[in-house]
């Protein structure tokens, strides 16, 4: 298992460092904190809650903490997050900021949740003979990125593999990427997908969480240039996931032969689309 721990610490004020290092560097999942309330850590085991409420000062210490004051992690404070050094994606709750129907940035923070990036590479040990466009489905936190990083070094050793990595956390320094993969970071899927077709050829697309019709649209496009594709979404089962009207632009068109789904202690098995 690999984990930028030391990275996650940097951006946590003081007061919270020992007790999260001491209590969470092996199976912390995420630390939510919220203001006037005590921080929580959610384990693989349940949560524990930390003694000492959290201030204005401790949120407002991360957030400047994981963006270094930068122009473009600013920017994706207006989708609700910022992806901290080591791939840790920290989710912001508070009163956002509009402009012409559109939301511009957040101020007054009120929650942070601090997901922690953890790369697992014997996860996907027995997909390694997998030769096909695969799906990972799944609820949040029962390791959806954490295998499709596992099929892209894959399918890597084959071909060149084109990663969207629009939040950049697929991919930190720390953690392999494979032999022959190319990353276009913080782009948006469907602009993204349709960049690497255009200019890096690739065999195959990867993506993480497919939500909207724009996505789904520009997935089926690459399909119909032979190209292979890796992408998870939120579901449950087979059934949850055809009965999403978001995906039934991918199910009409076959866009994926296999199914890969997940169970929440992270097993999972393949079931064939059609």
């Amino acid at each position: 298992m690999m984990c930028a721990w030391n990275a996650l610490l940097g951006i946590l004020p003081q007061k919270l460092r020992r007790e999260v290092d001491s209590q969470g560097r092996d199976s912390l999942q995420e630390l939510r904190l919220r203001l006037h309330a005590p921080p929580e850590l959610v384990l693989g085991t349940g949560s524990r809650w930390l003694n000492g409420d959290v201030s204005q000062e401790d949120l407002s210490f991360i957030v400047n903490t994981a963006s270094r004051y930068s122009p473009w992690t600013a920017q994706t404070m207006s989708q609700g997050f910022l992806t901290a050094e080591g791939g840790h994606r920290i989710g912001v709750c508070g009163q956002v900021v509009c402009q012409q129907g559109e939301v511009t940035g957040i101020r007054e923070i009120q929650s942070l949740c601090i997901r922690v990036a953890r790369d697992y590479p014997e996860m996907g040990k027995q997909l390694d003979g997998l030769d096909a466009s695969a799906l990972i489905i799944g609820a949040p936190g029962w390791g959806k990125t954490t295998l499709l990083r596992c099929l892209i070094r894959s399918y890597s050793q084959r071909m060149a593999v084109g990663v969207v990595d629009e939040r950049s956390e697929l991919f930190p320094p720390a953690f392999s990427r494979g032999k022959r993969t190319d990353i276009l970071t913080g782009c948006p899927k469907a602009a993204g997908i349709e960049r690497l077709l255009r200019t890096m050829g690739p065999g195959c697309i990867a993506v993480d969480e497919i939500t909207a019709d724009v996505d789904c649209h520009a997935l089926a496009a690459a399909a119909n240039c032979g190209v292979k594709l890796l992408a998870t979404a939120h579901a449950g089962s087979k059934e949850d996931f055809c009965a999403r009207p978001v995906y039934r632009e991918l199910i009409a068109q076959g866009v994926f032969q296999r199914l890969i789904v997940l169970r929440p202690d992270r097993s999972y098995h393949v079931e064939r689309m059609a």
